[in-house]
């Protein structure tokens, strides 16, 4: 077992390795090799890290190693970073905190957790990063506010809603920006979103059933040994009961699958929503109180939401980042197109019905 060192004692070793392999033979008349730069100094202290655990994780700011400055705005760790995190200061009298080793080489995902969040707010949010930021990101938000129906972009109130007693019982109604089902939620759903880039996830075509069952894969590590998990048409099920729905949007270069789960629901809530004409196989013509599941009898919320957390952190190397940093990463001008139905619209649809 190597002894602890200090971080300067770690950096210098860091600069002698780096010597070390620049100092190959060279040539006759070629002049040495010019000195190592300071992104390989960075990843090579990363590397001894590894190797002295109890070594800080913590670069210091790197001497300059040559009479020319260094552009750090393009240097491979500011990249990595990201040079637009308001989060990570890249001045030369600060402390660098640096990636674990273990994401080393894992796509970059920004991780952004809300409690409570206004459920038509975090839909804005998503199509914003989905079609004006070129990150990744995972969105985590523990529940909502008042019950709300959300309903796909295709979706007819008169088909999918009992539109009088949401009229009577002044229910907001939303039509989002992706496509899928009709759900009512509130403080007992947990919601999560992937917004990826193509190229994010190795070996992914970018269509619906393929990211999908990506999607399943992964959850599959959050529910291992814990009822019996399992994707069924494009859904999440313990069983034959629904506990899961997904929708998803796919633009040229990006993609976005989110979910709504139910942690627990009001038995009332389900009495807004009509029995869909298109309904899965498996659902056999089972009423909502039949069909559905609560994720509450299966596991823990905290930890279902922890869980998540860490089977994406198998894939991707995640950058907690604050709701006021979406500014600087998307300057793009934006309107959403997730909205609240109107009064009118709703009782437009009724009528319509008749």
């Amino acid at each position: 077992m190597l002894s602890p060192c200090s971080t300067t004692q770690l950096h210098r070793l860091a600069h002698l390795c780096a010597a070390a392999l620049s100092s190959s033979p060279q040539p006759a008349g070629h002049r040495t090799a010019a000195a190592p730069a300071p992104d390989r100094l960075c990843l090579l202290t990363l590397l001894l890290q590894a190797a002295l655990p109890s070594s800080p994780a913590i670069v210091p700011p790197l001497p300059s190693l040559s009479s020319h400055p260094v552009d750090h705005s393009s240097s491979l760790l500011h990249r990595q970073l990201g040079k637009e995190n308001p989060t990570w200061n890249s001045g030369s009298d600060s402390k660098m905190l640096i990636p674990q080793t273990k994401n080393i080489g894992l796509p970059l995902m920004n991780l952004m957790r809300f409690k409570g969040l206004p459920i038509l707010q975090q839909l804005h949010i998503e199509e914003q990063l989905l079609r004006t930021s070129s990150e990744n990101w995972c969105i985590v938000n523990d529940g909502t506010n008042d019950p709300t129906i959300v309903m796909g972009v295709s979706g007819k109130p008169a088909e999918l809603l009992e539109i009088e007693s949401v009229l009577d019982d002044q229910v907001p109604v939303i039509r989002r920006f992706t496509g899928g089902g009709t759900v009512i939620v509130d403080h007992g759903t947990v919601f999560v979103t992937f917004i990826c880039n193509k190229e994010a996830v190795p070996n992914l075509q970018p269509y619906p059933r393929p990211i999908m069952s990506w999607s399943s894969s992964l959850y599959s590590k959050v529910f291992q040994g814990i009822g019996d998990f399992h994707l069924r048409e494009n859904d999440y099920v313990f069983g034959n009961h629904k506990f899961g729905g997904n929708a998803q949007s796919i633009t040229k270069n990006r993609w976005i699958h989110h979910t709504s789960f139910l942690w627990d629901f009001n038995v009332q809530n389900m009495s807004y929503l009509k029995h869909p004409k298109r309904a899965p196989a498996y659902r056999s013509a089972r009423s909502h109180l039949d069909f559905i599941c609560r994720m509450k009898d299966y596991m823990p919320r905290s930890t279902f939401m922890d869980k998540t957390v860490e089977a994406t952190e198998t894939q991707f190397s995640l950058r907690p980042i604050q709701l006021e940093a979406i500014r600087t990463c998307t300057e793009a001008e934006f309107c959403p197109s997730s909205r609240f139905l109107t009064n009118e619209e709703l009782e437009a649809a009724a009528v319509a019905l008749q």
